[in-house]
């Protein structure tokens, strides 16, 4: 099996996109899992994002964890949420959509006062790869100017492509746009709301997977992951790691690269 087809399997055994999402003008994000608690692989990516300056995983080898929510609508659960980052002095990353914005002005507005990033998922939640470059723009431009209107963050710089479908082309004009790409390397099946098994299982799927550097994925719509988060960012820390911000990786990834 080709290793494209390899990565592309993986996003849907793993994430549940369906296949058609995985169109011929782009491609699904997915990594290869292992147990030895390494950054997983992601084969020829890896040059891609390279390329355009994109991340899925802080490659420097220290015990850092990076908790990064996609937040398309709201259940209920992030409130909670909120309150244990803020009880760990944890800091995030909020991916949010238009649809939320207008919906949970109150929520994001926390989030911001919080100390937490709130990172552009699109206005309207699009498949960048089967859009215009003025489409992409717009879209980026809308979420940030409704994020703005309602929190002193005015600018936003990270990415995360709507259901991480993504093109070599999407990417360079996000690059162009003045974004980063914000990929993954931890990541479970979570989103769905009618199939949580219940905060031990969401616990056991971080912990058996983490790794230094993790960029963590969780959907904030999962009662799993609210239950689970204060456990798992305690056992975390016991076990040396250090919970940062993506502002933290970039500025050492310049330091390293002599900015």
């Amino acid at each position: 099996m080709k290793p494209l087809q390899f990565v592309v399997l993986v996003v849907v055994l793993l994430f549940g996109i369906p296949g058609q999402a995985v169109l011929a003008s782009g491609y699904g994000w997915g990594y290869k899992k292992n147990s030895t608690h390494q950054p997983p692989e992601i084969g020829k990516y890896k040059s891609m994002l390279k390329k355009y300056g994109a991340y899925y995983v802080d490659d420097s080898g220290e015990k850092t964890v990076y908790l990064t929510f996609d937040n398309g609508y709201e259940q209920g659960y992030t409130g909670k949420v909120l309150d244990v980052l803020k009880k760990e002095h944890v800091p995030a990353i909020f991916f949010v959509t238009g649809h939320y914005v207008k919906s949970e002005p109150g929520l994001v507005k926390r989030m911001v006062q919080e100390g937490h990033i709130v990172g552009n998922h699109s206005y309207h939640h699009p498949d960048f790869t089967v859009i215009s470059k003025e489409s992409v723009k717009k879209e980026l431009e809308d979420l940030q100017s409704s994020v703005a209107k309602i929190t002193d963050q005015k600018e936003m710089k990270y990415l995360r492509p709507p259901r991480g479908i993504f093109s070599e082309e999407t990417m360079k004009w996000s690059k162009e746009l003045g974004y980063v790409h914000v990929f993954w390397s931890l990541a479970y099946n979570d989103w769905n709301v009618d199939k949580q098994k219940g905060w031990k299982n969401a616990y056991n799927q971080v912990m058996s997977q983490i790794h230094p550097g993790a960029i963590i994925l969780l959907h904030a719509v999962s009662e799993d992951n609210a239950e689970a988060l204060s456990h798992i960012i305690q056992s975390l820390k016991k076990k040396g790691y250090k919970f940062q911000s993506l502002d933290d990786m970039l500025m050492k990834e310049n330091m390293l690269m002599g900015f």
